[in-house]
């Protein structure tokens, strides 16, 4: 077992003989942990090897959020791979504060550095502060391991104690996991909402990183609001704050990046269910601009008034929803919805719900499909009936 605390094991993998063994158990499997720890324990101290595994296994999990190029150089924390904003994400807010004319950023809450990465990267200065110390050490050998330590100047501190008046610009990434896991009360968040919105206020320009799921009505007056989705995954919400874009909301797609700009479009209407239906990024739906979909569509609206869905007559791509082309519609019943897969020889079947309650890989488990084609099956509700819509994605 590793018996040194977590500052000092960390601090073990930055020396030279550190550095050598996370070389040499850069690919190692799970399955081969056992054996190479034991093999490796007989040349390296036990501390040091158990130290280099866990980093081992940190950065291959982090490879999809950083990439394998950044990730085997980086170092992390459990939680900081958890809780890191994805490299795409964090290159296109970086870019949008470059855009803003930004030099130089305060990021409070900095986690593991991954935004004072993006924004050094960007050109801009950063501050960066987290309160724990080991995650502010792995920030800062994060910057030096990435070249970045001339632009980065990393401060373990309390970050609502750190004067931010030298800077362009303020980011804050609040915590939100606590002991029991997620946290969802905006004011339960490490620092809470309320600290974070007054801070923004007091700087020139700032960005709030929050959960994508708060609610529109707890967004301040003064902010505009972005969700943000890559590879249609929504991965959070900003308010930014002196941008001149007050009380305005849009949803940006990555890559891209594609933004959707509101435009306080009343609910679309409900019509019936055409040859298309169009399933909306998430980052549209949580932004509230399904309006904004349908309005681009000729003849688009609602499938039902509570649900996220919009159909049309015509094929009309557009960046912020995938279409599907519908062949059935029918009313709910695993039985009719067996015998026609069978009927169509549907053998791999994917299942989208919207609306209803049943589980996908119980309706699989159910339709038993089979066959050489393939087919989609939304569960919804059309007019407020449950309904079943079978069809497949359209071409581009």
């Amino acid at each position: 077992m590793n018996d040194l605390d977590p500052l000092t094991s960390f601090a073990s993998l930055l020396t030279d003989q550190g550095r050598a063994l996370l070389d040499e158990v850069r690919d190692t499997e799970p399955a081969q942990e056992l054996a190479v720890a034991t093999r490796l324990r007989r040349e390296y101290p036990v501390g040091l090897v158990s130290a280099a595994l866990g980093q081992a296994r940190l950065r291959q999990r982090a490879v999809v959020k950083f990439g394998a190029a950044d990730a085997g150089r980086m170092y992390f924390t459990p939680n900081g791979v958890e809780q890191s904003t994805r490299a795409s994400v964090a290159a296109y807010r970086a870019r949008r504060f470059q855009e803003l004319g930004v030099r130089s950023v305060a990021d409070l809450c900095c986690g593991i550095g991954g935004d004072a990465i993006a924004l050094a990267r960007a050109g801009i200065r950063v501050l960066a502060v987290d309160r724990d110390p080991l995650t502010a050490a792995v920030a800062r050998a994060n910057a030096d391991a990435l070249g970045l330590g001339e632009l980065i100047e990393v401060r373990e501190a309390d970050v609502t104690e750190v004067a931010t008046a030298a800077y362009d610009a303020v980011f804050v990434d609040p915590a939100r996991r606590g002991g029991r896991g997620r946290v969802f009360d905006p004011e339960a968040y490490s620092p809470p909402l309320s600290w974070a919105v007054r801070t923004a206020l007091e700087a020139p320009l700032a960005a709030l990183k929050i959960a994508p799921g708060i609610p529109h009505e707890t967004v301040p007056a003064e902010a505009g609001a972005e969700w943000i989705s890559d590879s249609g995954d929504v991965k959070e919400a900003v308010l930014w704050f002196g941008t001149g874009e007050a009380g305005s909301v849009r949803a940006t797609l990555l890559p891209g990046p594609r933004t959707l700009v509101g435009r306080g479009l009343p609910d679309p209407r409900v019509r019936p269910l055409g040859r298309y239906l169009y399933e909306p990024d998430g980052a549209v739906i949580r932004a509230h601009l399904v309006a904004e979909v349908a309005e681009e569509l000729d003849g688009g609206g609602l499938v039902d008034e509570t649900i996220a869905y919009v159909t049309a007559d015509s094929l009309d791509p557009t960046p912020y929803a995938t279409v599907y082309e519908i062949t059935d519609q029918l009313p709910f019943s695993v039985k009719k919805l067996k015998a026609l897969l069978r009927e169509r020889g549907v053998g791999v079947l994917t299942v989208k719900k919207r609306g209803s309650a049943v589980e996908p890989e119980e309706l699989r488990r159910k339709v038993k499909p089979q066959g050489p084609n393939s087919a989609t099956v939304f569960l919804t509700r059309v007019k407020g009936a449950p309904t079943m819509l079978l069809g497949h994605p359209a071409p581009a």
